[in-house]
């Protein structure tokens, strides 16, 4: 664990990545002071390099290099806006401790799982581009009403799918890597995955979960399963769903790909059965609140010397 300790009258320098942080951020308290940081500015320069805590701007942009870390020899605390840990994860120097927002983005991610999930079943997508075309076309498609639905990831955002699940009567099974009371192990998948009518996924990149969803995976799913993503779009192999939505075998709602952004005329743009958001699952109005109130409880909890919570992991 990182050494946060201060004396009472210590200044404690956070970098942050926008205006709107730094207002919430200096109002933990007087003895707080923000320092707005972006990559375009270059290493951090004066008093932002007494920095002990740096929150990065949230998405997909390339980890500063040695020479931002080298400018920050008080560093000890990456805090995340995100729950998503792996472009950090084993990156950072020696004796800086990473912690996610874990919480933040549950509510609204969870939602879209079963938006997307409900959306496919029912055949939201056809029936949309039917009115864009101006046709009245009845057709019968799928149900979550009694689904048998997997959750592959038992963890914070799992679970708040599962109890938003709850009142369409599904029948719910939670797989995680390890198994506990109501959680069956991955390698039971072999055996749950041909009986499931949709399986959603919700893990974390590690090196277990980065192919997860393969060809065998995907082999093993029902005729006319539905897998929704709400993970990252490495846990699928691209080319083994493509492969299996051309074949019209299985369906498929998105909200992240791999590669992402999705590149103009990719062929997931035309695979039918499928339904692909723009990693948007956590974009709703409070997710920045709540992103941030993570943030100011923590630095609250090292102004009170107590430990850190959400560590993702130390190096």
């Amino acid at each position: 664990m990182a050494d946060l300790a201060l004396a009472a009258d210590d200044t404690l320098h956070v970098l942050v990545p926008s205006r709107a942080l730094t207002a919430a951020v200096e109002a933990v308290s007087p003895r707080v002071r923000a320092h707005r940081w972006a990559a375009a500015d270059g290493p951090p320069t004066g008093d932002a390099t007494r920095s002990a805590v740096w929150v990065p701007r949230s998405g997909g942009a390339p980890l500063p290099g040695e020479e931002f870390f080298a400018a920050l020899p008080d560093l000890r605390v990456v805090q995340l806006l995100s729950a998503g840990a792996e472009r950090f994860a084993g990156q950072l120097p020696e004796g800086v401790v990473l912690c996610n927002a874990r919480g933040a983005h549950t509510p609204s991610t969870a939602e879209w799982a079963v938006a997307a999930t409900l959306a496919a079943q029912r055949g939201l997508p056809f029936f949309v581009r039917e009115q864009d075309a101006g046709r009245w076309t009845p057709r019968t498609h799928h149900s979550l009403v009694g689904a048998n639905v997997l959750i592959v990831g038992a963890g914070d955002i799992g679970r708040r799918i599962g109890r938003m699940l709850a009142g369409f009567d599904v029948e719910l099974t939670y797989v995680a890597r390890t198994a506990r009371d109501d959680v069956r192990p991955t390698s039971d998948l072999p055996e749950l995955l041909p009986r499931a009518d949709v399986v959603i996924v919700i893990v974390p990149v590690t090196e277990e979960t980065i192919g997860l969803v393969d060809a065998g995976f995907l082999a093993a799913m029902r005729d006319g399963a539905l897998l929704v993503n709400a993970a990252r779009g490495v846990v699928v192999d691209t080319d083994a769903l493509l492969a299996e939505l051309t074949a019209g075998r299985l369906r498929a709602a998105v909200d992240v790909t791999e590669p992402e952004p999705l590149p103009e005329g990719h062929p997931l743009w035309s695979a039918p059965g499928l339904l692909i958001t723009p990693h948007v699952g956590g974009d709703v109005p409070g997710t920045n609140e709540r992103a941030a109130a993570a943030v100011t409880d923590q630095l609250r909890r090292i102004l009170a010397g107590e430990p850190l919570e959400n560590v993702v992991d130390a190096y």
